[in-house]
C-alpha cells in the first residue's frame, strides 16, 4: 500500500516556473514506477510524466517535453515535477500515482493523491 501526497501547487503567470512534490508513505516506494498526471475541468485525465522505480528513462508527453521535468528521491520517499514555462494551458489539477510498472495509461496506476492545483493565467 502506498500513500501520496502533492504540494506545490498555486497560480503563476504565463512563463513561470513551479515545482509539485508528492511525498509517499510505505516502505516501497522505491519499487514503484511513479507518475504526474493532470486534469482540466471538462477534460479527460492525461499523461504528463513518469520514472522507473530508479528514476532513469523518464517519459513525456509531448506537450510538456522540454518544459518539464520529474525526478524522484527514493531515500526521502518523493517525486517531484519541475515546471518550466508555464502556459496558461498547463492549468490543471496535477496528480501523482503509482505503478508497479511505468506506463502513460491512468488506468494501469494502482495509487493515487489527492491533486494539486496549478493555476496558469496573467
Amino acid at each position: 500500500q502506498v500513500q501520496l501526497v502533492e504540494s506545490g501547487g498555486g497560480l503563476v503567470q504565463p512563463g513561470d516556473s513551479l515545482r509539485l512534490s508528492c511525498a509517499a508513505s510505505g516502505r516501497t516506494f522505491s519499487t514503484y514506477a511513479m507518475g504526474w498526471f493532470r486534469q482540466a475541468p471538462g477534460k479527460e485525465r492525461e499523461f504528463v510524466a513518469a520514472t522507473t522505480w530508479s528514476g532513469r528513462s523518464p517519459y513525456y508527453a509531448d506537450s510538456v517535453r522540454g518544459r518539464f521535468t520529474i525526478s524522484r528521491d527514493n531515500a526521502k520517499n518523493t517525486v517531484s515535477l519541475q515546471m518550466n514555462s508555464l502556459k496558461p494551458e498547463d492549468t490543471a489539477v496535477y496528480y501523482c500515482a503509482a505503478t508497479k510498472f511505468i506506463a502513460t495509461n491512468p488506468a494501469q496506476y494502482n495509487y493515487w493523491g489527492q491533486g494539486t492545483q496549478v493555476t496558469v493565467s496573467s
